[in-house]
Order: structure tokens, then C-alpha cells, then sequence
């Protein structure tokens, strides 16, 4: 009996483990999952309706991107302007899907020709990106989360005739 006393004090002794609480065991459990989390990428892309959520992510971002450029085309397709041969006719625009699926926009780069051709340009962009209705935020393990993504938009110009 007195064996087994001590081999049990030295079991017990040995096995550190066995003391640890369970709150332990689950901080270090969700630290380690957080570490091997990639944070730069979402499960899922934001989602318009027409965007089909079983599909590839590749297939959801092209899908995404596209509706995206569609609803800024729509809005620019009223202005006519000229740009002139140095002006740079890319405009990027760095906008935020929340956790609501509202988009807001953060940032547009473009060449200062365009502020004094188009002064309202910006204000259109922005007025357009932000009156899209919401959509389906990005997933990231199924939980919602806040995305930024940036696009670029070509803008078509039209020759001046020299007549």
C-alpha cells in the first residue's frame, strides 16, 4: 500500500498538465489558431445577389470585381470629356465593404488633369459606389468581417476633332 501511495504522489507529481486549468488549455488552443489564421485573405468575397456563393472564390471575386465596374460604369456613362495626351485616364479607388455589407469609399487615386477637367468627378464616383445597395460581406470562418479592395477604372476618352 505504501508503493502504491508513493508511486500515485509520483504520477501526480509529473503529470503538470493535469493541473492546468481549462481556460488554459483553450487561450493556448485559440492563440495557436489564431497564429495559423492567413488574416491578408476572406473565405468568401462580398456578394452580390446575382453572385452565386457555391461557386470557386475565384469565380466569387471575378464575379464581385465585375458587378463592382458595372455599377461605376453606369454612373460615368453621362459625363463626356477630353482628356489630353498626358493625362493618365486610370482612376483608382480604394473603397470598404463592412460588416454590413456598405460600401464606403476611402481613397481615389487619379491624374490631376482630371480635377480640372471633371471637377465633380470624385463626387460622382463616390456618390455611385456608396448608392449601390448592400451586399453580402466577406466571410472569414463563416464570421462576417471588413474588406477593403481596391479597382481600377479606365476611363474612355474621346479624341478633340481638329477641324
Amino acid at each position: 500500500m505504501k508503493r502504491f501511495l508513493i508511486l500515485l504522489v509520483l504520477c501526480v507529481l509529473s503529470s503538470c498538465d493535469f493541473f492546468a486549468s481549462k481556460d488554459k488549455k483553450t487561450f493556448d488552443l485559440v492563440n495557436k489558431e489564431l497564429k495559423d489564421i492567413d488574416w491578408s485573405e476572406v473565405d468568401n468575397y462580398p456578394l452580390f445577389d446575382n453572385c452565386d456563393e457555391t461557386v470557386s472564390k475565384a469565380l466569387q471575386r471575378y464575379c464581385f470585381e465585375q458587378e463592382m465596374l458595372s455599377h461605376c460604369r453606369k454612373a460615368l456613362q453621362e459625363f463626356e470629356f477630353n482628356l489630353g495626351p498626358s493625362a493618365n485616364p486610370e482612376v483608382l479607388v480604394d473603397f470598404v465593404v463592412d460588416l454590413d455589407g456598405r460600401i464606403s469609399v476611402v481613397q481615389i487615386q487619379k491624374d490631376e488633369a482630371i480635377d480640372d477637367q471633371m471637377p465633380k468627378f470624385e463626387k460622382r464616383i463616390t456618390q455611385a459606389i456608396q448608392n449601390i445597395p448592400p451586399l453580402g460581406p466577406a466571410l472569414k470562418r463563416g464570421i462576417p468581417v471588413k474588406s477593403k479592395f481596391r479597382i481600377p477604372i479606365l476611363l474612355s476618352t474621346k479624341e478633340e476633332s481638329t477641324n
